[in-house]
């Protein structure tokens, strides 16, 4: 449970963060509203998440990676915006380091 409430809290900050952009200022009502429920909801699941026992840096960890390369991609594939080598390089790594932190702590 603990895993799909971490999966929820990505969901909803992704969605947040790409109406964001959809908001266009926060001058269209609707994206607006969705981007302040996707990010509270997005906090409020984390902190279920962290109630639950997870450590913090594993959860943030997880969260902060993978939604910025969810965001990238939905970038990429909504906006239009590109993704070089170099960036999806850096997006492998982002993961990396995430991986990391989380075999890190299980010893």
């Amino acid at each position: 449970m603990t895993w799909m409430l971490l999966a929820g809290a990505i969901l909803a900050e992704v969605t947040g963060t790409v109406c964001l952009r959809m908001s266009e200022g926060f001058s269209r009502i609707v994206p607006t509203v969705v981007v302040a429920v996707g990010y509270v909801s997005a906090f409020v699941l984390l902190s279920l998440v962290l109630k639950r026992g997870m450590p913090i840096g594993i959860a943030y960890g997880i969260w902060a990676a993978v939604g910025v390369a969810l965001v990238a991609l939905a970038g990429a594939v909504i906006f239009g915006d590109g993704l070089t080598r170099v960036q999806i390089g850096g997006l492998v790594l982002v993961a990396g380091g995430v991986m990391a932190l989380e075999m890190g702590g299980a010893h």
